[in-house]
C-alpha cells in the first residue's frame, strides 16, 4: 500500500494532485488550476477528509461534500482577502475545482471527474475501471468546487469484486489514460474500434495512442504493470515517467499512483 505524486518536471511548480494510501482506503483527487484558486489546497482536503467507510451512492457522496466544504471555503476566504484585488474576486468568482477517485479496502469506489480507479486481475490478465473508454479523456471532466453544487452527471459508483489474483489502484488523468491506452493496445483486437475512435478526435492524446500501436508488442503486465508498481519511490517514479514522456506514450501534467 502506497501513494506516490509528481508534480510537473518544470522547477518551482506546485503539484497540485493529492494522493493518500491509508488501511481504508486509497484516493488521488487532482486539482484543477485551470481555473479558480487554491487548486492543491482543495485537492489535499477532499483526500485528507474521506471517510473510513465507503461512499456508496451519489447521495451519500453529496452529503459528505456538504458537510465538509464550508470549513474549507471560510479559512481560505480569508487568505484570499489577504492577498485581495483579483485574486479576491477570482475566488469568490470560480472558488477551488478539483476531480477524485476513492477506492475502498472492499473494492467500493467513486469517482468525480476524470481520475479513475483500477482492478487488475494478474491471472485472467483482466483490467476493470472506473471510466468508460479511452476518448473520454478528450472531454473535459466534471469538477467538485469548493463553494458551488455537486452536478450528479459528474458521478460514477461501483464495486470491484477482489479476489486474491487482484491488485487494485488508481491514478490522475494523464496517468490513467496512459495504463488504459496500454491495456487497448496490448488487447487491439478486442479494442480496435475504440482506438481507432480516439485516434479520430485528433487530439494530443490520438498521437500517444499511434505511439504505442506502434510498439512491436505490448505485454500489460511486464510492460505496464510490474515497472508501475516498481515505483517504490519518487525517484524511480519520475525515472519512469521521464521514460515514457521521451518515448511519446504519456503526456505533460502532475501524475499520482496509489496501490491498495
Amino acid at each position: 500500500m502506497r501513494s506516490i505524486s509528481l508534480a510537473k518536471f518544470e522547477e518551482g511548480i506546485i503539484n497540485e494532485d493529492a494522493a493518500i494510501a491509508k488501511n481504508e482506503v486509497i484516493a488521488v483527487s487532482d486539482g484543477a488550476g485551470g481555473g479558480g484558486v487554491f487548486a492543491d489546497s482543495w485537492s489535499k482536503y477532499l483526500v485528507e477528509h474521506l471517510p473510513d467507510k465507503p461512499i456508496k451512492n451519489y447521495k451519500a457522496f453529496d452529503k459528505w461534500i456538504d458537510g465538509i466544504w464550508e470549513p474549507f471555503y471560510n479559512v481560505h476566504e480569508e487568505n484570499a482577502k489577504s492577498i485581495g484585488g483579483m485574486f479576491l474576486n477570482k475566488f469568490y468568482d470560480e472558488g477551488s475545482f478539483a476531480t477524485l477517485v476513492a477506492v475502498w479496502k472492499g473494492g467500493q469506489w467513486v469517482i468525480y471527474g476524470d481520475s479513475v480507479a483500477f482492478c487488475y486481475n494478474m491471472k485472467s490478465d483482466e483490467l476493470l475501471y472506473s471510466y468508460i473508454c479511452l476518448s473520454d479523456f478528450n472531454n473535459p471532466p466534471y469538477l467538485i468546487n469548493c463553494k458551488d453544487p455537486l452536478d450528479e452527471k459528474g458521478f460514477r459508483c461501483g464495486k470491484f469484486k477482489i479476489t486474491k489474483d487482484c491488485v487494485v489502484f488508481a491514478a490522475s488523468d494523464t496517468l490513467a489514460h496512459y495504463i488504459l491506452m496500454m491495456y487497448e493496445v496490448a488487447h487491439s483486437d478486442k479494442y480496435a474500434e475504440e482506438l481507432q475512435k480516439a485516434i479520430n478526435a485528433q487530439t494530443k492524446n490520438s498521437n500517444f495512442i499511434k505511439t504505442a500501436m506502434g510498439l512491436k508488442a505490448v505485454d500489460f503486465e511486464n510492460d505496464v504493470i510490474t515497472k508501475l508498481f516498481n515505483c517504490t519511490n519518487e525517484k524511480n517514479f519520475k525515472r519512469h515517467i521521464q521514460s515514457l514522456k521521451r518515448k511519446g506514450l504519456i503526456g505533460h501534467d502532475d501524475y499520482s499512483l496509489v496501490i491498495m
